[in-house]
């Protein structure tokens, strides 16, 4: 089930956390796997650790770095099957304290990076006639308000939008494009925040969530290849939330 044989994978925010745990998994199941990433050190390091693997440096923001990655992932296996959007960054802070310079990096790293993606992956495989999956990590505050993650929000329900419209306009060339809702997930991202660094705070956290526990990366690689096998192939435009029950 989930299977990949075959297919040729980008991640982006591949080097840690969400990114690299769907770098090993695709890996296991099939995948020809290209990781990308700003963390060259840390990104090459990851990609030695998976047979086959390579790591590509890209700034998402950067249209120009975009073309070059793909590029050059043509040239090297001649296809992309698998778009994972996964490169993102967090803000936490509230909307009164935010500057213009806050909500313009994370509103570039994770919108505009997701849109520059979708656009230079969807040229290239509509004019080799390839089917392709596109696979966007939004998040649960890409679908709801989320206080003091206010811009977060905003870049998080724009992933959500752009997946859904895009879908709509790319279904006639086998594209099929879906977004990941995940909701508290431990990774290097969010390991400093105060719901991960306080025990009293985590236990509370908890609590609230009906399966009684943290997300971790493993929980959103494997909805990630579900999207981008073949198992979900009349799937698309879809929001698949994964947060341990909190929103049904």
């Amino acid at each position: 089930m989930g299977r990949l044989d075959g297919k040729v994978a980008l991640i982006t925010g591949g080097a840690r956390g969400m990114g690299a745990e769907m770098g090993r998994l695709f890996h296991a199941n099939g995948a020809t796997v290209v990781l990308a990433d700003v963390l060259d050190d840390v990104g090459n390091a990851t990609a030695a650790e998976i047979d086959g693997a390579s790591f590509a440096h890209l700034d998402v923001r950067s249209e120009v770095e975009w073309q070059g990655v793909v590029d050059h992932l043509l040239a090297d296996h001649g296809r992309i099957d698998v778009l994972v959007n996964n490169a993102g960054v967090d803000l936490v802070k509230k909307l009164l304290a935010t500057t213009i310079e806050d909500f313009e990096r994370v509103t570039d790293i994770n919108l505009r990076g997701t849109f520059l993606g979708m656009r230079t992956v969807a040229d290239a495989v509509i004019k080799a006639e390839a089917p392709c999956s596109m696979v966007n990590v939004s998040s649960v505050a890409g679908l709801q308000g989320v206080p003091n993650h206010g811009v977060y929000s905003a870049s998080k329900f724009g992933v959500t939008g752009i997946t859904k419209a895009a879908a709509k306009e790319w279904g006639r060339y086998g594209i099929r494009v879906n977004s990941i809702h995940p909701g508290i997930i431990e990774t290097p991202m969010t390991t400093d925040q105060r719901i991960f660094t306080d025990s009293d705070v985590r236990e509370r956290a908890e609590r609230n969530i009906p399966l009684r526990r943290m997300g971790q990366p493993a929980d959103i690689a494997n909805m990630a290849l579900f999207l981008a096998s073949d198992d979900s192939d009349y799937c698309s435009g879809q929001a698949y939330i994964v947060d341990g029950g909190v929103h049904p």
